[in-house]
């Protein structure tokens, strides 16, 4: 795919991985547009990007069916069309399963799963149109579970289900579609605060630098489900 000039829609773009992944497409001659829940944190974002005229901000909870359809309405009055969709939004809460709430619970299904539909059902007819890319932000918690984990693990292990099955389903329109499974990435996720301390940890212009090598990859490979680790993990 030539990069210049194709437009990108990020979900959960305002900060992390997000942020890290616009960055990367702007800086490849990309019009970006990112959407999160808080509308100051998009601004803030945007202000963080450059050039900043290429950048589109929307507020949009990937929760609700009718914000994601009213972004891409949006993108597609701005921008005219749709190239490539990142599905980041995601929120993390753990807790041993007789311990977990059910609003915990309810939040991670609502987010990191039928969000990643959500976007889908939005962005489909414009990426048909593109014969665009579609990319699931996953985790290697899709693959890999551990204590405290079973929501986090239940919603990761579903997008990774969702996104291969939506590959063989969307791949006859042209349409790619693949899944990033990062590690530890050094971002806000789970309260963190990014320090020289996340130093060994993915940071996310590698993700960004990993979604370029996607988008330029010869349209006859397609590398559907990535695992991405630290090369050496904080070994304390």
């Amino acid at each position: 795919m030539e990069l210049e000039g194709k437009v990108a829609y990020i979900t959960g773009g305002s900060k992390g991985i997000g942020l890290g992944v616009a960055q990367a497409l702007l800086a490849k001659g990309m019009k970006v547009t990112i959407s999160g829940r808080s509308l100051e944190a998009l601004e803030k974002a945007a202000d963080q990007l450059n050039p900043s005229d290429r950048v589109l901000t929307v507020k949009s909870d990937v929760a609700v069916l009718s914000d994601e359809e009213n972004a891409v309405d949006t993108i597609l009055q701005h921008w005219g069309k749709i190239d490539v969709v990142l599905a980041n939004a995601g929120v993390g809460h753990f807790a041993a399963i007789d311990e977990m709430k059910k609003e915990a619970w309810d939040e991670m299904i609502a987010t990191n799963l039928t969000g990643v539909f959500h976007t889908l059902k939005a962005t489909v007819e414009a990426l048909k149109a593109t014969k665009g890319y579609y990319i699931t932000l996953a985790s290697l918690a899709g693959t890999n579970f551990f204590p405290q984990g079973a929501g986090y693990n239940a919603t990761k292990f579903g997008v990774v289900g969702f996104t291969q099955a939506a590959m063989l389903d969307l791949r006859k329109y042209d349409v790619k579609v693949t899944t990033i499974m990062p590690g530890s990435v050094a971002t806000h996720f789970n309260d963190n605060v990014p320090s020289d301390k996340d130093a060994w940890k993915i940071q996310p212009e590698d993700i960004g630098k990993l979604v370029i090598d996607l988008l330029t990859m010869h349209p006859r490979t397609l590398p559907s489900k990535i695992e991405v680790r630290p090369t050496r993990p904080d070994l304390k």
